[in-house]
């Protein structure tokens, strides 16, 4: 979505040199997008941030759920915003194409992400990919002992490595099994059948020590603690 036509077959000539990628519609204000968003399976969205009437950010904020989204922006001081708001990434206008290749790898990186576990039968044996650098690696999630956001990337922790990966903690904690991981503070998402001892404020996991928000123990202890606390 944009309100400017050229910028509009500017990105739609990009896509079309992308195999993985394909125009499905195009359109310049939030009120058509909702239109289509309703009609059509949208797997990835690029979304300009200046639009007239209502911002691409207020738009993406008026979604229940929202398609994987890029921004396109001609500031880039909207980026930190976007992030909040769980969206890809963000182009600087005017686009270059090697950053457009850049952030479309990623959002498919998400998206078979999403896949594999959609299409796990049960979650026991589902392993994951995640990019490093032109390599694939595979990973399996029972193996993560807990996850830290960064400003702009994230730390997954195991028990011998950890892995580094351009992604929002949002996007990762909904492709991640609900009933294992647990997000105990803004930055620290955890596998909760890794942890070792709940003391105070703090989760011990393979001897370190995370904070949990004032606003998430009590949530963390229904969830895990109580219904298995045997002795009282």
């Amino acid at each position: 979505m944009d309100d400017e036509p050229i910028a509009i077959k500017g990105v739609a000539n990009f896509i079309n040199q992308l195999d993985f990628l394909e125009v499905a519609d195009t359109c310049t204000s939030a009120m058509k997008a909702t239109e289509i968003l309703k009609t059509k399976d949208i797997d990835l969205m690029f979304l300009d941030i200046n639009m007239p009437m209502l911002s691409g950010l207020e738009f993406l904020q008026s979604l229940d759920k929202s398609p994987l989204t890029i921004l396109t922006t001609a500031y880039s001081e909207h980026a930190l915003e976007g992030f909040r708001l769980n969206v890809v990434d963000y182009l600087v206008k005017p686009l270059e194409f090697q950053r457009f290749f850049q952030a479309a790898n990623k959002a498919l990186s998400i998206f078979q992400s999403r896949l594999i576990l959609q299409n796990s039968k049960d979650g026991a044996d589902a392993d994951m990919y995640i990019r490093q650098g032109d390599t694939f690696q595979r990973i399996i999630w029972q193996d993560i002992l807990f996850v830290e956001g960064m400003q702009n990337y994230l730390k997954l922790h195991f028990k011998e490595k950890t892995f580094i990966i351009h992604q929002t903690m949002t996007s990762l904690e909904e492709m991640l099994p609900k009933d294992a991981f647990f997000r105990i503070h803004q930055s620290y998402l955890i596998n909760t059948h890794k942890i070792d001892a709940i003391s105070g404020g703090r989760v011990f996991i393979d001897g370190k020590q995370l904070p949990i928000s004032r606003y998430r123990k009590e949530a963390l202890l229904k969830a895990v603690v109580y219904i298995k606390l045997i002795s009282k």
